[in-house]
């Protein structure tokens, strides 16, 4: 014990040094925008290539799971196209994805790094700028929204979690159509809440909650889960609604990265309304 304490008072400029340095970079990265990007750029390259050659081994042992979830969705969508005029179960929003306009545009990755358990979850994706991956494009699966990339390397990408605190989205029950807003509390990982809804809406346990369409990330319709309770907490008009979503987490490795080939046009207009509200 007394050698170690000789040995730092030995070098305690030294160990200072690196103290000061460590201080200075936390403070540089933390309090300039330019310097953090990029450093979390680097880092997700890095940390990318780490979980890719991590999944490709643990990818083996999920194959026969994988094989079965491949099998059930081709089952359903057998079933799909043999329902005669399949566009009546199609919300009007989806229909672009049959015309020839195309309004969204879908790139599949896989999970190859994902958290719950935090407060601000996080996914790593195996696709990146040269497939087509941008921040701010919104991530499905065939259960639900999953959340929204928000930076890109060239092999990869990172994503926020709807298992986030900081981010939230427009939803709607599919019944009626009153919409809220659904955004995650940071306990269960399977629970979220749809807040903003009256007392006077129709709302019972087991509505469908979809999204609402009021995004450009994502289109009408999309299935987000089902009301699990419904509350009236005292010095509020507007219910508290817990809904049990349909993705599981924890076992999700395959999405589609949605791409909004009009949201330029849209961003345009919404720009130009609010330029004309300000006016008034």
């Amino acid at each position: 014990m007394r050698n170690l304490y000789r040995f730092i008072v030995r070098n305690h400029v030294i160990f200072l040094f690196i103290i000061l340095e460590i201080m200075s970079f936390i403070f540089i990265f933390n309090f300039n925008n330019f310097q953090k990007s990029r450093f979390i750029n680097s880092s997700d390259f890095v940390t990318g290539s780490i979980y890719s050659r991590y999944s490709r081994i643990t990818d083996y042992f999920h194959l026969s799971t994988v094989n079965k979830n491949l099998a059930e969705e081709n089952a359903r969508l057998r079933k799909l196209v043999g329902i005669p005029k399949i566009t009546r179960f199609i919300p009007d929003s989806l229909r672009g994805y049959q015309n020839s306009e195309m309004q969204y545009s879908f790139i599949s990755a896989r999970i190859i790094s994902n958290t719950v358990n935090k407060q601000q979850n996080y996914l790593t994706l195996n696709k990146g700028s040269k497939d087509g991956v941008k921040p701010d494009m919104g991530i499905i699966c065939a259960d639900g929204v999953v959340g929204v990339v928000i930076n890109v390397t060239p092999s990869f990408s990172t994503a926020m979690s709807l298992l986030n605190v900081r981010w939230n989205i427009s939803a709607k029950i599919a019944k009626n159509n009153y919409f809220g807003t659904l955004l995650w509390n940071g306990r269960d990982y399977q629970r979220v809440f749809l807040n903003d809804i009256p007392f006077h809406v129709n709302v019972n346990v087991g509505d469908t909650i979809v999204t609402s369409g009021f995004s450009t990330l994502f289109p009408e319709g999309i299935r987000l889960g089902t009301v699990e309770n419904v509350s009236k907490e005292g010095g509020t008009n507007f219910y508290t609604i817990s809904v049990k979503l349909f993705i599981d987490y924890k076992s999700l490795t395959y999405v589609e990265v949605i791409e909004n080939n009009k949201r330029k046009e849209l961003d345009l207009i919404l720009k130009q309304n609010s330029v004309n509200e300000s006016l008034d």
